[in-house]
């Protein structure tokens, strides 16, 4: 049957399925309130903080836990994130990142994102275009 398979698809699907309903089982009504709510949290936290380290958010409107930033040099940053073993965002172009924070991202883990985006920013001021 494998030689004649054509693709997978159907028990990736189920896989999917079954991994999101023994989560949402395990986790219960009030745990998937908390995780997201907690999801909502980190993500704003994040945001303000790339913000004021002048990582300026690209999207007005509301966001759950995904978020887009823009800065000249944000292929730096996620450069500096990558040596210092932190897995950054997406980059979308030369100066737009996409962003995602959930329930697992702790604070310190946060602050440490904040700290580099605002040594990186500061770096780009001082120094002109550092890219």
């Amino acid at each position: 049957k494998r030689e004649r398979a054509s693709s997978n698809i159907c028990s990736n699907e189920a896989l999917c399925a079954l991994t999101a309903a023994v989560y949402m089982a395990a986790m219960g009504p009030e745990g998937l309130k908390e995780a997201a709510q907690r999801c909502l949290s980190n993500a704003h936290y994040l945001q303000e903080g790339l913000e004021k380290a002048g990582f300026k958010r690209v999207h007005g409107q509301s966001f759950f836990h995904e978020f887009v930033t823009e800065h000249p040099c944000s292929k730096e940053l996620l450069h500096q994130l990558d040596e210092a073993g932190i897995l950054g965002g997406l980059l979308l172009d030369d100066e737009r990142i996409l962003w995602c924070a959930t329930e697992k991202n702790t604070r310190a883990q946060m602050d440490e994102v904040i700290r580099i985006a605002a040594a990186v920013s500061d770096g780009f001021q001082q120094g002109g275009d550092k890219k």
